[in-house]
């Protein structure tokens, strides 16, 4: 099959969504299916870095399309950016070659319905893999009220999820979500994104490498690795790195990029918090020592994003072994995640059980009850050393994963010819 993958990012870029879709035109690849990416020249949290306009990655053919480069800093500069990467991708999208299947995700935002117009005017067949669903997400974040605009943007949602001969989304949230949105059942597939398998596992030495350079040798180390996003609100984090400000036991590490990055550094410069340190994204290859180098690795999730974002490090978190810190509302994606890998138990907050399980929920601004949970897990930590939870992650590792995913691209186009699909959970 001839296969035309659309996002804003693509490999070498290193943000979530590109190693995704690497990893999935990698998958089809192998399988035989000639495979072209459409992206952006500029690098997702470096507009300044550029790649190649057009590169051959292995058997995968690239091209990339330029636009402005203003950055993250302000919501217009943002603005601007997606939308010269829209109108840049648009010219493309109404030129030659055609393609078997088009495969878009959501970055950035409209840029799935650009996929889903091409599709309806040429007659060929659309994935649209989502990654993240708007407008929902704007109106939750409060980025978008109400109104003309988004009734326009939503009329646009639902002309691109009825468009699509499969919708692949990351959870049950949202799948409840896309279903209240009147889309047939039968075409929407729940698919969670994987593990990195070759990166993330857990290394000793990459452990004590990452430490000794960064400072962090004899620290207790709470981590987030990551986009930085306000719909990831890490003020929790931060308040409590400040309620232990003089306590030299711990550090808080904050790896990555995005918008809420630079936010935070400048908060925690003027806080005075010499426990905090902010470090960029890590290279794919260093993934597995990053995040080994952590005794607690965070994930958070704004109340109201449920169902409408779906934060992947988790599963690079599960497969290296760490225990995860969770700050978020009780019931999500990720409570489901940890609570099926059968060898964590969420206790109550601030209590003996809770601050000794693999599994530490917190309610956004208990900062009271994460620091009680940090200080008791030091005294095991001092004890013990790192505490290695066995990787649970094998529902949600890259060789189970990837083929469903494969298998619904092609059944998209022909599923009597690559035979039955697998299931799907």
């Amino acid at each position: 099959m001839r296969i035309l993958l659309l996002n804003q990012t693509f490999y070498p870029d290193v943000v979530a969504t590109a190693q995704y879709l690497s990893s999935l035109a990698n998958g089809l690849a192998e399988r035989g299916h000639e495979v072209r990416v459409l992206a952006a020249r500029r690098a997702y949290d470096e507009p300044a870095r550029r790649f190649a306009k057009r590169e051959r990655y292995g058997r995968i053919e690239i091209e990339r399309v330029g636009g402005t480069g203003f950055g993250k800093d302000a919501k217009w500069r943002r603005a601007v950016d997606f939308g010269s990467f829209l109108l840049r991708a648009t010219l493309r999208l109404l030129m030659p070659p055609g393609a078997d299947c088009v495969v878009a995700l959501t970055s950035p935002p409209l840029v799935a319905a650009l996929a889903a117009l091409r599709c309806r005017l040429r007659g060929e067949r659309f994935v649209y893999w989502v990654m993240d669903l708007n407008p929902d997400e704007a109106l939750a974040a409060g980025w978008l009220r109400p109104g003309v605009v988004a009734s326009a943007l939503e009329r646009i949602s639902r002309f691109t999820l009825h468009s699509a001969d499969a919708v692949v989304v990351l959870d049950r949230y949202m799948r409840d979500r896309i279903l209240a949105k009147g889309v047939d059942a039968a075409r929407v597939r729940v698919v969670p994104p994987w593990s990195m398998d070759r990166y993330a596992y857990f290394d000793q030495e990459g452990r004590a490498a990452f430490r000794e350079r960064h400072g962090l040798t004899g620290k207790y180390v709470v981590m987030y690795s990551g986009n930085h996003s306000p719909v990831h609100p890490l003020d929790t984090l931060l308040q409590a790195a400040l309620q232990l400000k003089s306590d030299s036991r711990f550090c808080f590490v904050f790896v990555g990029g995005g918008s809420e990055f630079s936010r935070l550094r400048a908060l925690s410069e003027d806080l005075g918090l010499t426990n905090v340190k902010f470090l960029p994204y890590q290279p794919i290859e260093s993934l597995s020592g990053s995040l080994s180098a952590a005794d607690l690795q965070a994930v958070v999730l704004g109340s109201a994003m449920v169902g409408t974002i779906h934060p992947s490090k988790l599963y690079n978190m599960l497969a290296v072994g760490n225990r995860v810190l969770y700050v978020g509302p009780e019931r999500s994606h990720i409570s489901d995640a940890l609570e099926s890998t059968g060898s964590i138990t969420p206790g109550g907050a601030g209590t003996k059980d809770r601050c000794s399980s693999h599994y530490i929920r917190i309610d956004f601004g208990d900062v009271s009850g994460l620091t009680v949970c940090l200080e008791a897990d030091w005294v095991n930590w001092r004890e013990a050393g790192r505490t290695i939870v066995s990787p649970a992650s094998r529902n949600y590792s890259q060789n189970r994963l990837l083929p469903q995913l494969v298998q619904i691209v092609e059944d998209a186009v022909a599923p009597v010819k690559f035979g039955v699909s697998s299931n799907v959970v």
